[in-house]
């Protein structure tokens, strides 16, 4: 028998052994009328006894999936309860690195309404040692339940995990031989009127309406386009400062892909639809960049952003706060609240790599629609974008919530 089972039966036999030899004795000495009584105490004092041997399952994390009604409600998105057991990949996750922007969360969630209740976990937060990884995931398993998400169009519960950046580009405040490619500001006569509809990117080049709303020049057309797909940007300044740009509206035209314009004209194939594949075709075809250009009526505007240049900080996202790279997701308002932490499981930009990480519901964007779907943040530079220019994949999402 090993000892550790051998401990438990003696441990069981001390206390409780004593009891019900007590009892025994009882019963002997009683009639046979009271002997029904006796034997339902006695097995009433055994099962409360057995029971208080069980240890707490209370703060365990380790509750068993059930049909448990999530406390929020989506119209393109279903909650199922599940168990801490029930994310893969959940224990090798180094949460270390995931609770900085937890912290940021709680930053943003503290100055917004919610029908969710983030305060408490918020400030019980608050007393976890940002060092501990054992102490941040007992933190997450005690004070949030799971909910695997699902689609409510599909009944899916996998979905489409795309990739995003903070593109990093050299530039100037002026125009030079070098930089001679403008990205705007919104134009002064918009500010207090917008045109409805406002005009597609064609005619806003040609209209003579962003003269005067230049905020920086870069040197590459299609980098500067991505930028606006983007949503922000660094811009690395000669003289070794730089500017930051984050997004400041559009002209609320729809987007289309470049991609896929390039798809229909068999200009390339569907490994090559990626930015990479677009910038190489476009140095290719420098007479058709424009023609490229212009297939996406969306256009983006841009402001500078003082006092967040710091390359540790990423872009701030929707819900206000810097964006954390590997560790922020962009998700569909409708799913998921802002601010939530997500537990992600896919796989790295084409690969068969998993990907499964604890990340934060940080931003939004007007192509990240449906109930399993997510734009991971990567970070900012060159190489974030190859990982994000590549990222297509399948992925399931559990939201947490507090309990």
């Amino acid at each position: 028998m090993p000892p550790s089972t051998a401990n438990k039966i003696m441990g069981y036999s001390s206390s409780k052994l004593a009891i019900m030899i007590s009892i025994s004795r009882l019963i002997s000495r009683n009639t046979t009328s009271r002997i029904l009584i006796c034997s339902v105490f006695v097995i009433s004092i055994v099962s409360l006894l057995t029971a208080c041997s069980i240890p707490s399952t209370r703060g365990s994390g380790y509750r068993s999936s059930g049909n448990a009604p999530s406390p929020y409600n989506s119209p393109i998105a279903s909650f199922q309860s599940a168990s801490w057991q029930d994310l893969p990949g959940w224990q090798g996750d180094d949460l270390t690195q995931a609770w900085p922007a937890w912290l940021k969360s709680c930053d943003g969630l503290r100055k917004r309404g919610s029908e969710i209740n983030w305060r408490q976990v918020c400030a019980q937060a608050n007393n976890v040692s940002g060092r501990d990884g054992r102490a941040i995931r007992q933190y997450f398993e005690g004070n949030f339940q799971v909910y695997e998400v699902r689609n409510n169009a599909t009944g899916k519960d996998s979905g489409l995990i795309t990739g995003y950046y903070e593109p990093v580009m050299n530039g100037s405040q002026t125009r030079t031989a070098t930089y001679t490619v403008p990205l705007y500001g919104l134009p002064k006569a918009w500010r207090g009127s917008k045109p409805n509809p406002a005009p597609a990117r064609a005619e806003l080049m040609s209209s003579g309406v962003l003269k005067g709303s230049e905020i920086a020049w870069v040197q590459d057309p299609v980098a500067a386009a991505f930028m606006q797909i983007q949503g922000s940007g660094k811009i690395r300044l000669e003289d070794g400062r730089v500017l930051r740009l984050g997004y400041a509206g559009t002209n609320d035209q729809p987007f289309k892909s470049f991609a896929q314009w390039l798809l229909d004209r068999k200009e390339i194939n569907r490994s090559q639809a990626t930015m990479q594949g677009i910038s190489a075709w476009a140095k290719r075809n420098p007479g058709q960049v424009e023609e490229m250009l212009n297939a996406n009526p969306r256009f983006v505007f841009f402001k500078e952003l003082q006092g967040n240049v710091s390359a540790d900080l990423g872009p701030n996202g929707a819900l206000g706060v810097p964006l954390t790279a590997e560790r922020s997701i962009a998700i569909d308002l409708k799913a998921m609240p802002l601010g939530a932490p997500v537990f992600l499981s896919t796989t790295r930009p084409l690969s068969s790599q998993t990907l499964q990480k604890l990340v934060m519901a940080q931003d939004t964007g007007k192509a990240i629609v449906g109930g399993v779907r997510a734009d991971y943040y990567w970070g900012s530079g060159d190489a974030a974008g190859e990982l994000a220019g590549r990222m297509k994949q399948d992925g399931k999402m559990w939201l947490l919530l507090p309990r």
